[in-house]
Formats: C-alpha cells, sequence, structure tokens
C-alpha cells in the first residue's frame, strides 16, 4: 500500500532567476527558458557561470549588468553553444519557447539515438522525492496562478487537457476550456468587488503518493484569508517572490474566512517531464460551516 508522504520543503533559489524576475517586472514561462538555460550550462561545464558565493545581491546585479554566459565554442559543439544562447537571452521576448526547443538541432540531432530517455530518468531519480518536487511544483504554480494577476491566468489551461476533469459543488466539469470556465467563476467569486484585497489560499498541509504506474494524487489543505497573494504555511525554504509566512505574524484563526481542500491526481503527458492535471476535485466550506463538495 503507498503512503502518504509529508511535503513541507518549497525551494526558491535566486541562483536561477531571470533578469525579468530580479527587476520585479511581470514574468511567464520565458523565466523558466531562462532557467533551463542556466541548468544546462552547469551541467554541460560542470560550474555555474556566475560568481555564486558573494551574496544574492552581487549574485543579482551579475546577471543583470553582465553579458548572458556562452559556452566555450572551442569545447562545447554548435549546436550546444546555440541552444544554451538562445535560452540566455536578456530580453525575455527573444527567448525561443518550450515547443521551440524541441526543434532546435542540439534536440533533434540525437532523435534517432536507441536510447530509452524515460528509464534513464526514472533510473537517476529518488521516486520519493520526485513525488515530492512534483507536488510542490503543481502547488506552487496553480495556487500562484490562481491568486495571481489576471494577465497571467489564462496559463492554468495548458496543465489540464481535454480528458481533464473537475469537480465542485455536486458538478463535473471535463476538458480544459469547461475548467478554465469554472475556475474563472470560483476565482471570481473569491476574488469579491474589491481587488486587491480578495480571499486568498493560504497552503497549510500538503500530502502526495504515487498514483498508477507514473502518476502522482496530491491532496493541499488549508485557509482562506483576505489577502492580496497566496501564502505557504509550513517549514522549508520560502518560495521565489513570496513573504515569508512566519515574518507577517498572521494569527489563521482569527483570520479565517473559510478552508478548502483540494486533490489532484496528475498523469505525464507526451513529453518527457510535462505533466498534466487528469482529476481534480474541490472542497470548500465557509467559516460558518457549510461546505461545497
Amino acid at each position: 500500500m503507498c503512503k502518504f508522504c509529508q511535503c513541507a520543503t518549497f525551494v526558491g533559489t535566486v541562483t536561477y532567476m531571470s533578469p525579468e524576475r530580479i527587476r520585479t517586472e511581470s514574468y511567464s514561462y520565458p523565466a523558466d527558458i531562462w532557467s533551463l538555460g542556466l541548468a544546462l550550462f552547469e551541467c554541460g561545464t560542470g560550474e555555474f557561470p556566475y560568481t555564486a558565493n558573494e551574496g544574492p545581491v552581487n549574485l543579482m546585479l551579475q546577471i543583470l549588468e553582465d553579458p548572458s554566459p556562452s559556452p566555450s565554442k572551442d569545447n562545447f559543439s554548435s549546436e550546444f553553444c546555440s541552444f544554451i544562447d538562445s535560452c540566455l537571452q536578456k530580453d525575455p521576448d527573444a527567448r525561443p519557447t518550450a515547443e521551440q526547443l524541441l526543434s532546435h538541432p542540439f534536440i533533434v540531432k540525437y532523435a534517432d539515438t536507441n536510447v530509452d530517455l524515460a528509464a534513464f530518468v526514472q533510473s537517476v531519480f529518488d521516486p520519493t522525492q520526485r513525488l515530492k518536487d512534483l507536488a510542490d511544483m503543481l502547488t506552487i504554480h496553480y495556487y500562484m496562478l490562481f491568486d495571481g494577476p489576471d494577465e497571467l491566468w489564462q496559463h492554468i489551461k495548458t496543465i489540464y487537457n481535454e480528458g481533464s476533469t473537475f469537480s465542485f459543488s455536486g458538478k463535473t466539469s471535463v476538458g480544459s476550456k469547461d475548467i478554465f470556465a469554472t475556475l474563472s467563476n470560483i476565482r471570481s467569486t473569491l476574488a469579491g468587488d474589491w481587488p486587491p484585497e480578495r480571499l486568498v489560499h493560504v497552503v497549510e498541509k500538503l500530502q502526495c503518493r504515487a498514483h498508477g504506474q507514473d502518476g502522482v494524487a496530491i491532496r493541499v489543505s488549508g485557509s482562506f484569508i483576505i489577502g492580496n497573494q497566496f501564502l505557504i504555511c509550513g517549514d522549508g525554504m520560502q518560495v521565489e517572490g513570496l513573504p515569508n509566512f512566519r515574518d507577517l505574524l498572521i494569527d489563521i484563526p482569527s483570520k479565517q474566512m473559510g478552508t478548502f481542500q483540494e486533490q489532484f491526481i496528475m498523469e505525464p503527458g507526451n513529453v518527457i517531464g510535462r505533466y498534466f492535471i487528469a482529476k481534480q476535485e474541490l472542497y470548500i466550506k465557509s467559516r460558518r460551516g457549510k461546505s461545497s463538495p
């Protein structure tokens, strides 16, 4: 029998932060492309391209003011150098999308290589840590979008497919379009008529377990309080861009406007490392005790 494992650590670091994130500008998926480029640079060369031992401020200044790092063209293939250079464009709009990178020569040159990448990835990762990492990533991504700015909200559709289901208050929505409409209505209700102060999620408990062969079951629970951004109440490192919950000195019982419990079933997509929400159930209980299953 699979046991639930507690996920109390939410990892965030300035090391792979993109220039636009450091400048506190709005950011989206291009910031992940920057992080990918730095991670691959480090994997390929064996060293991080910036001086990271002189404090976070110095590191951020390097990222903003120094030219983007580029691998040595004498020591690495032209395809690898081109891939890294395209990911590490200072201008986020100039960076390629994930789909475009999949057709980059650095990727397609190995398309005919007889290697089972899925089996290799599974062999080098600790399965328990993998479950925790997936649970952390989903929670952070989902609730930051849900409680975040309207201009980024539409990106929530990318983590569903046409077979996904979402259940709330006795009704089930099917497919990304239907689910997006239902979630948008719930989001508008929680936002109320006077943004930016609205009901936001405070994640207090996060559990996960294996589901089937490659899937992950995730259970999230917590409270609704009046605020302007999603918060995490727990031990571990703090997520980039979020205030430390302990520093806020929030007394949840006195601020609590309601509670929520959400269950997700994540399944692997058709690209290695990409997951989607196959099934989701939401339960909300107001402070007066009325619940919506």
